[in-house]
């Protein structure tokens, strides 16, 4: 069990089960949304993951698709599927982070070209499965 939270503590979370798709992922939203050069995710099942005290707000950061927020602090905590089987989890808000390193590189075809990540995790152009960025 992983536990988490936003920066000023108003929402405390639980993350039931095996965490899946650690990545650190590249794309202009999770970019944009976060302030961020990079954002580091995981994946529950959204039957899983439990809110603990407070409430996220959410919008729709592109058709169908939700992030989850902090309304007093504005941390970016979550993005899924409306109605999704699973939830990706911002990696950073866990109370321990290292708990759940990245395996990998996603949307690197996308990332600012001054970013240059000096480890050797597999770099995927888009999402997995779509072919290695070069």
């Amino acid at each position: 069990m992983l536990t988490g939270g936003c920066h000023c503590g108003a929402i405390r979370y639980r993350a039931e089960g095996r965490p899946s798709h650690p990545t650190l992922c590249h794309c202009t939203d999770c970019r944009r949304s976060s302030g961020a050069p990079v954002v580091a995710w995981f994946t529950v099942a959204t039957k899983g993951f439990h809110l603990l005290r407070g409430a996220m707000r959410y919008y729709e950061s592109s058709p169908g698709v939700q992030r989850g927020f902090c309304d007093a602090c504005g941390c970016s905590l979550s993005w899924g599927q409306r109605d999704g089987a699973e939830i990706d989890i911002a990696t950073a808000s866990l109370d321990a982070p290292e708990a759940v390193p990245p395996q990998d590189h996603t949307w690197f075809g996308s990332r600012l070209p001054w970013m240059q990540p000096g480890d050797a995790l597999p770099r995927h152009a888009r999402e997995r499965g779509k072919g290695l960025a070069e």
